[in-house]
């Protein structure tokens, strides 16, 4: 008998959680997706899992290419949809390109200075020993 390999189904997941994760309102692109997924270097494997994802199960449109530029064609069905979602999330797309340094997630250089605070676990003290 065969063994199965888990291998691909894991990485489509791996790459589901990680486009979920990205915040209202923030882009990243394709390859960043797949870094943060733990598979550098296949931002194209991130492109073919997103056109085989179910429709409404992950925030597709906040995924753009390396430049911010949508990845579909200009005037396209789903240029205008990506274009509109964006924009209902505060997203400026000026000429089929998202400014990365706004935008981006992670990159915002205000938030990073004035925003709150990353979370950080808590420190687990150690026990004293009692002899």
């Amino acid at each position: 008998m065969k063994s199965v390999d888990a291998g691909p189904a894991v990485e489509h997941e791996t790459i589901l959680h990680t486009i979920a994760a990205i915040p209202p309102g923030r882009v990243a692109s394709y390859g960043e997706i797949a870094a943060r997924a733990g598979l550098p270097g296949r931002a194209r494997l991130v492109g073919r899992v997103l056109g085989e994802a179910p429709d409404g199960s992950v925030p597709w449109f906040r995924v753009l290419r390396s430049d911010g530029r949508i990845a579909f064609p200009p005037g396209s069905r789903g240029f205008r949809e990506q274009v509109r979602r964006l924009a209902a999330e505060g997203v400026l797309v000026r000429n089929g390109r998202v400014d990365l340094a706004v935008h981006g997630w992670e990159r915002n250089l205000d938030d990073l200075l004035w925003g709150p605070p990353p979370t950080r676990p808590k420190s687990v003290r150690k026990a004293k020993d009692t002899a």
